[in-house]
């Protein structure tokens, strides 16, 4: 509200080294003088903390995509990521660099969400301190506010809390093979709320970060190609187990497994035995995600392995047939009679 002059001198005026004596001395009215701090410092100042707020944000912006950023050449690191531990394994290839730059994009939308919060907040505080608002019951009614938006919106809430740590955590990422319960599969985006997979037949799943209490991730580190081979009881077991232990050094040494095994196989011996014969098992230390076409590719050659050293398999043949065919030559003296 402007101030109300009244017949006596502008107290302000008294002062010559005050703004109000300064607007006086040049329009010789002592109404715009009185009503120069409204009319033109109060506007001024507003209009700098706007200005101020603006720039400010705008270089913290910038300078976030900076550091969070990839570079055009290579899947190098952002500066914001160097810091924090990254579990990418390096055979995603071409993948880790899709990964690191959605978990670049996403922990930078948050600072830059952060970041324009604080700076207009502040500014709108600094705003209304200029209008003479009395703060108090302002931040006591926002305070409310909050809460029960915090409680209303608690699920989405923890969704976004969940997603920045897993972001920062790098649980997993684009190219990962996980397991989160409910659905598993190959992650195909990774966002603060939701996380997409899609698994071997080709559904696609959208997950809420909240909502995934564990998490097994099958592509850090290492993996372990797990086979187990089946015999039947009348197998020779020590002989079996020299003929699948070579044959898996050959098959792991071979130009098609050898660049995706990390040790050599070993051979554990009887895992098993049920009604229908015993199982060997056989374990090989492989690059992360390549388990599965190591363990067919073993399958294959091991079970080709015990057919040529004459193994039968555990059914099938030590069963023959319940009725067997009568002889020929019986059929036709049967007739003739």
């Amino acid at each position: 509200m402007l101030p109300l002059l009244t017949s006596a001198k502008t107290p302000c005026l008294d002062d010559a080294s005050t703004f109000c004596a300064q607007v006086f001395t040049v329009t010789h009215n002592e109404w715009l003088a009185g009503s120069a701090n409204w009319l033109i410092t109060k506007p001024v100042k507003i209009l700098m903390i706007i200005v101020i707020a603006f720039v400010v944000r705008l270089l913290v912006r910038r300078l976030i995509n900076r550091v969070t950023t990839l570079p055009k050449t290579g899947g190098k690191l952002p500066s914001m990521l160097r810091p924090l531990r990254e579990r990418a394994p390096e055979v995603l290839g071409s993948a880790v660099i899709e990964r690191r730059r959605q978990r670049a994009m996403t922990i930078g939308s948050v600072l830059k969400s952060m970041a324009t919060f604080l700076i207009y907040g502040l500014a709108f505080i600094l705003v209304l301190g200029e209008l003479g608002i009395n703060l108090g019951p302002i931040i006591a009614s926002a305070g409310i506010i909050g809460v029960a938006i915090g409680f209303g919106a608690q699920n989405l809430v923890k969704d976004f809390l969940s997603g920045i740590f897993m972001m920062v955590e790098d649980q997993y990422g684009v190219g990962d093979v996980v397991d989160v319960g409910e659905a598993s599969g190959t992650v195909e985006s990774v966002g603060l709320r939701i996380t997409t997979l899609r698994d071997v037949k080709g559904t696609v799943w959208y997950v809420r970060n909240g909502e995934v209490l564990r998490v097994g991730n099958s592509s850090q580190g290492f993996a372990v190609a797990v086979v187990d081979v089946p015999l039947g009881y009348t197998a020779d077991v020590e002989r079996a187990t020299t003929v699948l232990a070579d044959a898996a050094s050959a098959a792991t040494e071979g130009d098609a497994l050898k660049d995706n095994v990390l040790e050599p196989p070993e051979m554990l011996g009887v895992e098993s035995v049920t009604p229908e014969g015993l199982s060997l098992r056989l374990t090989v230390k492989v690059r992360p995600g390549k388990q599965w076409a190591v363990q067919r590719a073993l399958r294959a050659q091991l079970l080709a392995a015990l057919e040529e050293a004459g193994f039968d398999p555990p059914l099938g043949r030590l069963f023959p047939s319940a009725v067997p065919a009568a002889p020929p030559v019986e059929k036709k003296v049967r007739q003739a009679e």
